[in-house]
């Protein structure tokens, strides 16, 4: 396919972080099989291509395979994925399982669907990742996905958690890794269009309009209108984390913290009653209400 100098800098650019990604985390190794999982998505599919790149002239030796659950929804068009796998020469595994009448038969109508659909894909994931000896699980989770994952916790979970670059399973089987960890949504979204991806919605999830997660990208959406940058802003403190300026005491010595104790164990000292750098650009941030996102 022949790519113009716009898609081709757009590709540079989303290699070169995920390269960076990869590298930051220490995401592949030489001898690992990657079980790439690709949905017909946008970002599976970006997912794929970048590493097939990559791999190409990567220092190190690496196996991907390319894997897609058909979980048997209408109208899914199911030879898309294995003709486009095919032509692309990758080594692929269509793995068959109705999931979608298990998330029927067990979600009411009217209610969302993502939990449950979600734990069954994993599992199917993790059983086909075992038969293909493959150690290292690639999702197509970006950037924006990590910090929407991050106030989804915050605000409806009282966590605060987010969606990591590197995630060991629970059976210690499996490293799930997210190489597009450093990559906009948007930047993927063009490079999908640019190269014509047959992209395949999902009549499942996608479509459901009463998705906190979808209140959330409303929100972050509206804080980038205003504000460009605040999604980079928000990942970039994810990787700048200060426990002794938090509350958890499983993080931090609280109790333990006494008049004369070392100052560098209070990272950032004392300065938690100066005005923050980014005060003034966010001084007329709108104060959201929680009754706005939903319940």
């Amino acid at each position: 396919m022949e790519q113009s100098n716009t898609l081709q800098r757009l590709r540079k650019r989303l290699e070169s972080n995920v390269g960076k990604a990869i590298g930051d985390y220490n995401m592949i190794e030489d001898g690992d099989t990657v079980l790439v999982c690709v949905s017909g998505g946008k970002d599976s599919y970006t997912l794929l291509s970048i590493l097939i790149a990559l791999r190409a002239r990567a220092p190190v030796d690496f196996r991907l395979i390319a894997m897609n659950l058909d979980q048997k929804q209408p109208g899914f068009p199911a030879e898309v994925l294995p003709d486009y796998l095919a032509k692309l020469g990758v080594e692929y595994r269509i793995v068959e399982q109705d999931t979608y009448a298990i998330v029927k038969s067990k979600i009411a109508a009217g209610k969302t669907t993502c939990s449950l659909c979600s734990r069954l894909r994993r599992g199917v994931i993790y059983r086909t990742a075992k038969e293909l000896g493959a150690n290292k699980i690639a999702l197509g989770h970006h950037r924006d996905d990590i910090v929407h994952t991050l106030f989804l916790n915050l605000l409806f979970a009282a966590r605060m958690k987010a969606m990591p670059p590197k995630l060991l399973t629970d059976d210690a089987a499996h490293v799930v890794i997210r190489p597009l960890a450093y990559c906009s949504e948007k930047d993927i979204a063009r490079f999908a269009r640019g190269m014509a991806y047959p992209i395949i919605p999902c009549n499942l999830c996608g479509s459901q309009d009463n998705l906190q997660r979808q209140k959330i990208r409303e929100m972050m959406a509206d804080w980038d209108r205003r504000y460009p940058g605040r999604t980079e802003a928000v990942f970039s403190a994810l990787q700048k984390i200060v426990p002794s300026h938090l509350a958890d005491q499983a993080l931090f010595d609280f109790k333990g913290l006494r008049p004369g104790a070392d100052p560098a164990a209070m990272d950032g000292g004392d300065l938690v009653f100066d005005p923050p750098p980014l005060a003034d650009s966010w001084s007329s941030l709108p104060v959201l209400p929680l009754a706005a996102l939903g319940s």
